[in-house]
């Protein structure tokens, strides 16, 4: 049986923001802050709980994803490669210092999702910007700042997207957005040599109206997934059976990740690409924030 629950506007936090393509909530329980990005708006966003606070950053190219380091500092993949992130104190222009630069397969290609290991290994999956072209050049990349940016040998996808990790690091999970596709797949994962195994089908979304974006693990081992056009985020069990279904206000959630103190809060980010997706979806874009009864697990950073 698929317990549903509904989330209201009331849930909206920071009223005023409407992002592009908002994505990659991640918590820092060192700080108290949850950070998130704004893809075609090339902006890291910062928010307090506590006081309300926004900080925005804009960068100099389009961000895919980031991923927040075991010092305390933030890396991000971009249109060129991988960036550390100098964020000042208030906002402003983000100082980008390069890491590792990409050479993609073809052009008008960019990073798009990304998630650290249990070990702390970045992955990062590339795609054509031209999702129209349905273009399966999209693969995943592994960064440790010893061995750099290295193929992962995981390619053949047009929207690469719903990295997560199981609690014990052993199951690699992954999708692809593609209207053609609609698709999560698990991989057995070696957390030693921090290699993924073949790919089998864990969910197959095609039928539900839904497209899977971003996505994270709870402290059950159960995979939550935002469903693009579905207005919902599903949570599958290990052993990939829907037992529980949030809606939401927008139509197209993108990212939800757990957070707070006690790792009980979900953020949730969302996508308005203008006027046409306002007429459908008015709060198309929002961020919510809410309790949806379970605890997620910490989320781990970059390694030295």
């Amino acid at each position: 049986m698929t317990t549903v629950t509904t989330i209201g506007t009331d849930a909206v936090i920071v009223p005023d923001l409407r992002t592009g393509t908002g994505e990659n909530p991640v918590w820092d329980a060192g700080t108290g802050l949850w950070t998130w990005i704004d893809i075609p708006a090339r902006r890291v966003h910062r928010y307090d709980p506590s006081s309300g606070a926004l900080m925005t950053w804009t960068l100099r190219e389009m961000i895919g994803c980031l991923a927040l380091t075991a010092g305390g500092g933030a890396v991000a993949a971009c249109e060129t490669g991988l960036f550390a992130l100098s964020l000042p104190e208030g906002g402003g222009e983000a100082g980008m210092t390069p890491l590792s630069s990409i050479t993609f397969p073809g052009p008008g290609m960019r990073f798009n999702d990304g998630r650290c290991d249990r070990q702390g290994r970045l992955w990062v999956s590339s795609m054509v910007m031209d999702i129209t072209l349905g273009d399966a050049s999209g693969s995943w990349y592994r960064y440790t700042p010893g061995e750099g940016l290295v193929e992962g040998g995981l390619g053949g996808y047009i929207i690469p997207n719903g990295s997560a990790f199981s609690p014990d690091g052993r199951t690699f999970y992954h999708s692809d957005t593609h209207r053609d596709v609609r698709t999560i797949w698990a991989r057995d994962y070696d957390p030693d040599e921090g290699r993924a195994g073949d790919r089998r089908v864990f969910v197959d979304l095609t039928g539900t109206g839904g497209r899977p974006d971003g996505a994270a693990v709870d402290a059950d081992g159960c995979y939550w997934i935002c469903c693009l056009d579905e207005g919902c985020i599903k949570r599958f069990t290990p052993d990939g059976r829907l037992d529980r279904r949030v809606d939401v206000p927008m139509r197209k959630p993108t990212m939800c990740a757990f957070g707070g103190e006690d790792l009980g809060t979900m953020l949730v980010t969302s996508l308005c690409r203008g006027p046409d997706d306002l007429a459908g979806d008015p709060h198309g874009g929002r961020v919510l924030m809410f309790r949806p009864g379970v605890q997620g697990l910490p989320e781990p950073r970059l390694r030295a």
